[in-house]
């Protein structure tokens, strides 16, 4: 799937940093595929689509933070995947998500969680955290175009509540 994303190039992501971005890119793939999703999507038109692409979050036990970075086609250029010690919270790697944008010349970011408890309704400290994000991503010219809560019992979009 990640095949196509620009390698090397002024401001790509590289040496170790790029081989580590690629190896969990090829795991979340493989685990895509073993959920069901047919062809993960390379293009982020909906949340629908989206949705198909981090609905392997709903799976894991503990708390892990998605994120994929687009181009102004909404084409996937990478991803970042933050994986919890918790069940229950995480820590929002705004300067990481930043710098990847920055590395990625992405135009665009969809930021997804999951709530292992199986409930996809977000929580205050989800709400919080996604303004924060939004906030710093947009000083640098990058859209957050969505945060999904993805959990056993469905998906919720930001953006289709009207949070973003």
């Amino acid at each position: 799937m990640w095949r196509n994303a620009p390698l090397g190039g002024p401001g790509r992501p590289s040496g170790t940093d790029r081989l580590a971005l690629r190896r969990a890119d090829g795991e979340w793939q493989r685990r895509a595929m073993l959920s069901g999703a047919e062809n993960p999507p390379l293009r982020l038109a909906d949340v629908r689509a989206a949705g198909a692409l981090f609905a392997p979050l709903a799976h894991e036990t503990v708390e892990v933070l998605a994120f994929a970075y687009l181009d102004r086609h909404q084409q996937v250029l990478g991803m970042r995947h933050v994986r919890s010690a918790h069940r229950d919270r995480l820590d929002l790697p705004i300067r990481d998500v930043a710098a990847d944008a920055i590395a990625f010349h992405a135009f665009a970011v969809v930021m997804a969680h999951n709530h292992p408890s199986g409930d996809p309704t977000p929580s205050p400290a989800d709400r919080a955290a996604t303004d924060r994000l939004a906030r710093a991503l947009d000083t640098l010219g990058v859209r957050l175009l969505d945060h999904l809560v993805v959990a056993a019992r469905g998906t919720t979009s930001f953006r289709s509540l009207g949070f973003l």
